[in-house]
């Protein structure tokens, strides 16, 4: 079904029913559709606020999934986590009751916004989605927002709003993001991730181009990181307005006396050759230099002021989970970050080198079975950089390990590392350790977060 037909069945009074309503994807994306006037049930396996909030509204949404429940729906809307087993979506195809990916429902939405922001990156994702929103709000847009973390100027990960102005961070995992329709795709690097999914680097590399390509032609522009060469070569000779922002290499974007205080830039933004605007950001490391020079790039080419792209870069302080500073330990400072993949640890290690700590403690959980497999000399290569590196078990998300892989695998190869097989192990660890001069970084994309608040004792 094309996009312009799904668009069509969500129109107001149609009734789509959401398995797994209360995700952090789905949720916001109920609201959009209420917004729309849509009639909206669901289920999740697990009550939570945002099944209240929804009841609040009228809707009809449900703990645990029966084929019952869908009844009266004339589509269904599912989460990546459900699969055909699932009764909901089972009694969905038995009835003949159309399925969609939460990505297409979006993507159709999408097409209602003059202007649909859609930031796509192996990493950086979430940090330039949000500097982007500071932006737009700055600007005044009245923007809908969706990120993939909760954003202290919002107190959520999403905003419904009512202006023509979207911004959607945009993940290339199961190729989702080609079912959005964005007027400005931001590309920020292409690395190799997501190998349960893709095959090898060229085939991610061909999704992202397929992603570039969704803006129309003629129209809107594709924000491009000139230092990146996967980037480059997937978007070389591309029939699309292309516009890079880089550091290293000749971009359109890109910054002028750049200079650190305590590891924070302040740069004047030039773009073709003309300076744009001042930043001063709050956030530190080089690369995010690179994510306000793509955000920066990314509003420009849509019409937002100078002084906003300023001023929203300037008050962005940093996203949940991102390189996020959640107290002291022992007179240590402890810092949490949702880093998974070598690349993001390398960047990690990098700007909390540069910060002046006596000493850096890095307790570290992988993010599942096959990302371990398949860059284990990568993970030891960067684990063996912080001065006492802590393990912790691999966080299996949605797999389970046919392979016997290890975080012990790991500590063998990294010297002095320490293998924890539980959150309590991986505290009493760091407690331990911590001194005053100290950077803790609890590190991973599963439940290390937790640690990190127990330290800081926010229990």
């Amino acid at each position: 079904m094309s996009v312009s037909e799904l668009k069509e069945k969500l129109r107001p009074g149609c009734r789509a029913h959401l398995v797994g309503v209360g995700g952090v994807s789905m949720f916001p994306l109920a609201e959009m559709l209420l917004r729309r006037g849509v009639a909206v049930s669901g289920s999740d396996l697990r009550d939570s606020a945002a099944l209240e909030q929804l009841r609040r509204q009228g809707a009809p949404v449900y703990v645990g999934q029966r084929a019952e429940q869908i009844a009266g729906a004339e589509l269904v809307i599912r989460t990546a986590a459900a699969h055909e087993d699932n009764p909901e979506i089972a009694a969905a195809r038995a009835a003949g009751i159309p399925v969609y990916e939460r990505a297409q429902a979006l993507g159709a939405l999408m097409t209602d916004y003059t202007h649909a922001l859609c930031v796509s990156g192996t990493h950086g994702k979430t940090t330039t989605t949000s500097m982007c929103t500071h932006i737009v709000m700055e600007a005044e847009l009245d923007p809908t927002i969706m990120i993939g973390g909760n954003l202290p100027l919002l107190g959520a990960g999403y905003r419904i709003g009512h202006g023509d102005t979207a911004v959607f961070e945009s993940c290339e995992y199961c190729n989702s993001f080609l079912s959005f329709r964005p007027t400005v795709a931001v590309v920020l690097n292409i690395e190799e991730d997501h190998m349960d999914f893709f095959h090898d680097l060229e085939e991610i590399e061909r999704s992202f181009r397929a992603f570039a390509r969704l803006v129309p032609e003629g129209e809107g522009a594709v924000v491009a990181n000139a230092d990146n060469a996967n980037t480059m070569r997937a978007l070389a000779g591309l029939d699309r307005r292309v516009i890079t922002f880089g550091l290293d290499r000749p971009a359109d974007v890109t910054a002028r006396g750049l200079s650190w205080e305590h590891g924070m830039a302040r740069f004047t933004v030039v773009s073709h050759g003309e300076a744009l605007c001042d930043v001063a950001l709050s956030v530190p490391g080089r690369h995010n230099v690179l994510n306000a020079l793509a955000a920066a790039a990314a509003a420009q080419a849509m019409g937002i002021a100078p002084e906003a792209i300023a001023r929203g870069l300037a008050q962005f302080h940093g996203a949940e989970r991102r390189f996020e500073y959640r107290g002291t330990c022992n007179g240590a400072q402890v810092y949490d970050d949702y880093a998974h993949h070598p690349g993001e640890l390398h960047t990690l290690f990098d700007t909390a080198g540069a910060m002046g700590y006596r000493r850096i403690l890095c307790a570290f959980q992988p993010h599942t079975y096959t990302r371990t497999i398949a860059f284990f000399d990568g993970f030891v290569q960067e684990l063996s950089r912080p001065d006492v590196t802590v393990l912790m078990e691999i966080f299996p998300a949605r797999e389970t390990n046919e392979t016997g892989i290890s975080s012990r695998d790991l500590a063998a190869r990294i010297p002095g590392a320490r293998y924890c097989a539980t959150l309590e192990e991986t505290e009493a660890a760091l407690r331990g350790l911590a001194q005053p001069g100290d950077l803790i970084l609890t590190v991973g994309a599963g439940e290390l977060n937790r640690v990190a608040g127990w330290l800081t004792q926010e229990k």
